[in-house]
């Protein structure tokens, strides 16, 4: 069997900025919130931590301090996807060294490349360390999905171990787990947690889960414990608020859902821009409906 690299819950969790610099005290706030309400695992430099808009001295150094933060107690994963084969094995490279528990990487957006080229690069990302490798598949933000027959591949190799499946589509879902069975799935969707646990999945990379972490481990917890009405159920009553932290370009809703809060997830960076004035108040009545309180 293949190492999994975490069960349940791991929170896809932004980078808080001051500016142009990260803030490093609130993201070990947010780092501190997430373990103790529940979050089984911390994704750093992902999508929602606005990674592509970081160079890699400021990247390396969140990974670095995230892992430090963490301190063993939860697997901490760090994002090094890149477009370029070889910048993406040298931020892998160094995340290994500074002790990623796995590393998450997304298909080459832009350039693409063919279903055999993305053999040839995540053979070669994985053939460079010796951690987990979790693929992402996110095709609305790179262009580009894995077939059936490259993800066969792929999981031949030893540490590429698992996939984070985004492209919300349950079909194709369905196919991954049936015709790979050698590689776990994460949802990459919070409105799908509940169906892809159904098909065998281990858990989810969330980005509701860092304004609700108790609840996304809760919906993972009671599925695993077999109690699947209740996992359904928290799923359904969080449906309403996960579809309006996607109203727009993730991550603006949920930074801008963590500012509202009270959280100081401090300012995007361009291209990302605030939130229309009609999307907020949708964001900030389906936060009041669901119970929150805003700052």
């Amino acid at each position: 069997m293949k190492t999994l690299p975490f069960t349940g819950s791991g929170v896809a969790i932004v980078t808080p900025f001051d500016g142009q610099k990260t803030n490093y005290d609130e993201l070990g706030r947010l780092i501190e919130f997430n373990i103790e309400n529940g979050t089984d695992a911390i994704i750093i430099c992902g999508t929602t931590g606005e990674a592509s808009t970081m160079p890699d001295e400021e990247h390396l150094a969140a990974i670095e301090y995230t892992v430090k933060k963490v301190n063993g107690r939860i697997p901490v994963i760090a994002g090094t996807g890149s477009n370029d084969t070889r910048h993406a094995i040298e931020l892998t490279k160094e995340a290994e060294k500074m002790g990623a528990d796995g590393i998450l990487s997304v298909t080459p957006y832009y350039n693409k490349t063919t279903q055999k080229g993305l053999v040839a690069h995540f053979t070669a990302i994985a053939n460079a360390v010796k951690i987990p490798v979790i693929l992402y598949n996110v095709p609305s933000r790179t262009g580009m999905s894995f077939a059936i027959d490259t993800l066969k591949e792929l999981a031949k190799v030893e540490n590429i171990v698992a996939v984070k499946e985004a492209s919300g589509n349950i079909s194709y879902m369905a196919k991954v787990a049936a015709e790979v069975p050698e590689l776990y799935i994460y949802s990459g969707n919070d409105d799908m947690i509940v169906p892809a646990l159904s098909l065998g999945g281990k858990g989810v990379i969330s980005v509701v889960a860092n304004i609700l972490p108790r609840e996304t481990h809760n919906i993972c917890e009671y599925y695993f414990k077999g109690d699947v009405e209740a996992s359904r159920n928290l799923q359904l009553k969080m449906l309403g608020l996960i579809n309006n932290l996607f109203i727009e370009v993730n991550p603006v809703p949920i930074k801008t859902a963590m500012n509202l809060l009270g959280f100081n997830a401090g300012n995007l960076r361009m291209p990302l821009v605030d939130m229309d004035s009609a999307n907020l108040e949708k964001l900030k009545k389906s936060m009041i409906d669901f119970g929150m309180k805003l700052a």
